[in-house]
């Protein structure tokens, strides 16, 4: 099961009060993650479910810490399981009762709604626009934007480096003009940059990445490279500790996995052959062989769901996708 469907499970066991205020907590995008497999779910077996609670029981025990400010082990636990960055703004709402200010209603939107939103502005607005997106919210919306605005919204994410409180004041204006509600003080914000960009390239279709990388290297060598040295592809799975490929496998479903490997080069399929069973990796080898022809896009998907599975991982501090990443002791 994936973590989405797992998580669905364990809020239909939970009833709906107690699941609703679950989901209130959760971002946009993982609303709609849970939602869609919870649609998906058509029968469910006591297995699984005691699986779901045996897993959540085994997280609990890990994390529960007594003797700790409840204040303090919320920041912890949000801070370890989403990352330093994308929990700040869940933490503020939970512990300082902020409200959505317009940009975070965006995350609600339709990637072609927002697009359509945003596409007559200032090319500065769109980047601050995307740049507070989620990685592959922000790749969608991309899509739907001119190709002559594509490139260049990209490398002023690059080049982002912290946001003033008045322009995030007169972008919150902007989006008013769409949403009401009342706004709150604004703090300046570490938005965009070149990891920004890099993550928004990853989340891409690899025709449309290739075709952005190329416009921002012949209109700036030096930035396409940075960007590039910072953008992680499935072949560069073939790099990670042996610790991690194997956490990765707990994750990755053996059905996306088959698809994802028919077209990764050698290297990659014997990282993971290495990182299994021998029964698993025969087995492994036997599906690949039996798969037949996959259509590029469908193996393309079937990685990108997988490098999104592994960069979780390494928001969470599961993994490391450094291939010179620290020695653990």
């Amino acid at each position: 099961m994936t973590g989405a469907q797992r998580a669905a499970i364990l809020l239909l066991t939970l009833g709906e009060q107690d699941a609703a205020e679950v989901l209130k907590h959760l971002s946009a995008r993982d609303v709609q993650a849970v939602g869609t497999a919870m649609a998906g779910l058509t029968s469910v077996t006591r297995e699984q479910v005691e699986q779901v609670l045996d897993m959540l029981n085994e997280e609990l025990g890990r994390q529960t810490s007594f003797g700790v400010g409840t204040e303090e082990y919320i920041r912890r636990v949000l801070v370890n399981a989403l990352g330093e960055s994308k929990a700040g703004g869940l933490i503020d709402r939970i512990l300082l009762g902020r409200s959505s200010k317009g940009l975070e209603s965006l995350k609600w939107m339709e990637s072609r709604a927002i697009a359509e939103m945003i596409g007559l502005e200032h090319p500065q607005i769109i980047a601050l626009v995307l740049a507070h997106l989620e990685p592959d919210q922000a790749a969608e919306v991309i899509g739907y934007l001119p190709a002559r605005t594509r490139s260049d919204a990209v490398m002023r994410i690059a080049t982002l480096d912290g946001v003033q409180p008045h322009a995030l004041h007169e972008l919150d204006e902007i989006m008013e003009r769409q949403f009401s509600g009342n706004t709150n003080k604004l703090k300046s914000a570490n938005v965009g940059g070149l990891k920004a960009a890099a993550d928004i390239l990853n989340a891409m279709e690899t025709s449309r990445e290739a075709e952005l990388m190329a416009a921002i290297r012949s209109h700036d060598a030096n930035l396409g490279g940075r960007i590039e040295e910072l953008m992680f592809v499935f072949d560069d799975l073939a790099e990670l500790d042996d610790r991690s490929i194997q956490t990765l496998l707990r994750e990755v479903p053996s059905a996306r996995l088959v698809v994802a490997l028919k077209g990764a080069e050698p290297s990659v399929r014997e990282k993971f052959f290495a990182n299994m069973s021998q029964r698993a990796a025969d087995m492994l080898r036997d599906d690949l062989e039996v798969k037949g022809p996959v259509r590029l896009s469908e193996v393309d998907a079937a990685q990108k769901e997988v490098l999104g599975i592994a960069r979780r991982l390494a928001d969470s501090g599961q993994i490391s996708l450094s291939a010179s990443g620290d020695e653990f002791v």
